[in-house]
């Protein structure tokens, strides 16, 4: 008798989850913000637990997230580090100062490292895009009609806009440290200024932000667009 064979069927790959933008921001920006800035006070939680309690939230967030995605993010990792300095700085009583240096060091420090990369064989801005569009799929059209050099000229000038917007942001978080922390830290004054802080960053700073980086991605999509004969739907990367 012959073998029957069976047929070979292949698993298919778990998809990725996606994140979730609601719970992100949930649990580190609204969150922490309410318990700063409304149970601070002695008779609920105290300032040091208020404080503890808050940074649980965004901490935990950050931990799960690279848990789930096993990926190093460098961003990722300096936002995480962003919250563990800011309880050290109410925790251990620095002078509020520090807070204000930290909140403009971190976007300072990723525009330059930004900017720093587009000199080197892997721009950081590559990686950003990589993220959502296929980019070996875009290079090899543009190699095509001959026009590489014009889209790495491109993708270089996205590098400058998108480590701008990271200068843009670390003006916008000196100004808004200056203007709305009180008090120092270890005290009520202070936690509740440093919620307020936290829920304006989202108006203030995060969406005008997010404003710029997706014209962006706008004018590279109208870029492949216009010179090539991709559509949006081959170039964005299917999840």
């Amino acid at each position: 008798m012959q073998d029957i064979k069976e047929p070979n069927i292949q698993k298919e790959e778990p998809k990725k989850k996606k994140e979730n933008g609601f719970m992100n921001l949930m649990i580190n920006v609204v969150i922490p913000s309410v318990i700063l800035m409304k149970l601070s006070k002695p008779e609920y939680l105290g300032q040091v637990n208020a404080l503890i309690i808050a940074l649980i939230f965004p901490i935990s967030y950050g931990i799960w997230d690279y848990l789930t995605h096993r990926k190093f993010n460098f961003i990722s990792a300096l936002g995480l580090l962003s919250v563990l300095l800011t309880g050290g700085i109410g925790l251990f009583e620095l002078d509020k100062k520090w807070m204000v240096v930290k909140e403009t060091a971190i976007p300072l420090i990723i525009g330059l490292v930004v900017l720093g990369s587009q000199k080197t064989k892997y721009p950081l801005v590559r990686t950003f895009l990589d993220q959502i569009f296929d980019i070996p799929k875009i290079d090899a059209e543009f190699e095509k009609i001959g026009k590489k050099d014009y889209f790495e000229k491109k993708i270089s000038k996205s590098g400058l806009w998108l480590s701008g917007t990271f200068f843009i942001s670390a003006f916008l978080n000196y100004v808004l440290a200056v203007r709305i922390l009180k008090g120092e830290p270890g005290s009520v004054e202070f936690n509740e200024s440093l919620g307020e802080m936290t829920a304006l960053s989202l108006p203030v700073i995060s969406i005008p932000m997010m404003i710029i980086v997706g014209f962006i991605f706008y004018h590279l999509i109208k870029v492949i667009t216009t010179n090539t004969d991709l559509e949006l739907e081959e170039i964005v990367k299917q999840q």
